[in-house]
């Protein structure tokens, strides 16, 4: 503030008792340190309000970086799990175009052999076949839960070995 040395402050000292009297100059002095107190209070007070206003403009800059960046996080996220979605169905339309299409093939597969006549072995057209039935998951069903009733044409001609048999033994070396 004011630079005022020990010898200024002397000199007005001096001047003051000299114009106000040795009666007053205590009164007057009182007063005057009363309002330089209070002037004093009033500057700290000020300077403590324009340094909260500071802050507070800075949180508030913090504040909307912070919000700026998790809407935009927000953003990237929703984003990519609406292409993650958008992918999965995708997925989802072309396992369920294979699925029909494997149910076709089976059905046309069960109708191929249903047809078929093997003179050279002396069989006739056999009975017709229903066609299998295939879970959601694409498992034959009648396969897992129907025994076999009519045995392969290799067994009837002695080509293959029991497959259960085969797979219970181990292989032995000759």
């Amino acid at each position: 503030m004011l630079d005022i040395g020990f010898s200024e402050l002397m000199l007005i000292g001096v001047v003051a008792l000299v114009v106000l009297g040795p009666e007053r100059l205590p009164r007057v002095a009182r007063t005057a340190g009363h309002l330089l107190g209070r002037f004093q209070r009033y500057v700290s007070d000020v300077k403590s309000d324009i340094n909260r206003e500071i802050e507070l403009a800075e949180l508030k800059k913090i504040q909307t970086s912070v919000e700026d960046a998790a809407r935009s996080i927000e953003s990237s996220v929703r984003s990519e799990f609406k292409q993650a979605e958008d992918e999965l169905r995708n997925v989802e339309t072309e396992v369920n175009r294979a699925g029909d299409e494997i149910r076709k093939t089976q059905a046309e597969l069960a109708e191929t052999v249903n047809s078929m006549t093997m003179p050279h072995m002396g069989m006739a057209p056999r009975e017709e076949l229903p066609a299998p039935e295939v879970s959601e998951q694409g498992t034959n069903t009648a396969a897992l839960t129907a025994d076999v009733e009519e045995p392969s044409p290799q067994l009837e001609l002695g080509l293959a070995q029991d497959v259960r048999t085969a797979a219970a033994e181990p292989s032995k070396p000759s």
